[in-house]
Formats: C-alpha cells, sequence, structure tokens
C-alpha cells in the first residue's frame, strides 16, 4: 500500500508517494540518518511483488526485487535481493573484497532489520519502532540511543 514503509521500516522516518499505480509507481524513503532516497517501480507482480530502481534524485540507483513467497495458506516469506551501485565502477577483480567485507555485511544487517520490520507489523499490528533491531551506521539517526 502507499506510504507502507513509515509503518514496517526500522529506519524510515517517512515515504512520501508521489505517483501510486502499480509498475511506474515512485515514492521516496527518508531515513531517520537524513539520507533522502527515491524509489522507481519497474515491475509490478499483483500478490507476489515488486522491482525498482533506488538512489539519490539523479543519482545513480541499485536495482532492488521485493518478493513474497508463500510456505502454506498460513504463512510467507519476504525476500529483498539488493544489486547495488556502488562498487559498479570499480574492476571486477577488485570488487569482491570491499563487496565481501564491507558492503554484503552492511546490507545483510539492513535487510534483516527490514524484514523483521514487516513481521512486527503483520503479527502486531502496529508500527515497527526506530531502530528496532538495532542501529544501522547508514540509515539511523546519529542521536539515536538504541
Amino acid at each position: 500500500m502507499p506510504g507502507n514503509l513509515e509503518l514496517c521500516h526500522p529506519f524510515c522516518e517517512k515515504n512520501p508517494v508521489q505517483i501510486w499505480r502499480g509498475a511506474d509507481s515512485c515514492d521516496e524513503v527518508h531515513y531517520f540518518s537524513g539520507l533522502v532516497f527515491e524509489r522507481r517501480f519497474s515491475r509490478w507482480i499483483e500478490g507476489v511483488g515488486y522491482d525498482l530502481e533506488i538512489g539519490r534524485h539523479a543519482g545513480a540507483t541499485s536495482f532492488v526485487s521485493w518478493r513474497i513467497s508463500p510456505i502454506d495458506n498460513q504463512t510467507c516469506t519476504l525476500g529483498i535481493t539488493v544489486y547495488p551501485h556502488v562498487l559498479q565502477k570499480v574492476p571486477v577483480m577488485l570488487r569482491w573484497l570491499p563487496h565481501r567485507l564491507r558492503l554484503r555485511p552492511m546490507l545483510k544487517n539492513y535487510l534483516e532489520s527490514v524484514t523483521s520490520g514487516f513481521e512486527w507489523y503483520v503479527t502486531r499490528g502496529e508500527p515497527v519502532p526506530p531502530d528496532n533491531f538495532g542501529r544501522h551506521r547508514w540509515f539511523s539517526s546519529a542521536k539515536s540511543n538504541t
């Protein structure tokens, strides 16, 4: 639903919607850290997920795929896959080290917090508190004490 990150995302302060119409949707994620990313949706599969490009307005973007996979009639999993832009200009032979040692662990931590936030909202019916699953150096407020 439009603006759902405000309810489910532990690092999202605001999620204003510019356009909401499936594959052509566009919104922004205002993180507690002050970062603002624009999300431009490219594919929408009703009841399954979507694909999008995310990044700073008019800047480089990363490709992100969100998918819901049913386990049975009562449960499902949410998977988020990110193809980051940040190391694309680094030669392939050199990018594996920073990817493996820095980027991958930071993204893993971030995505675990995000998927936990959706689980929190779905099971409790209440918005996820900021930094509820721990702070993140890229997206948490510098003032946060959690």
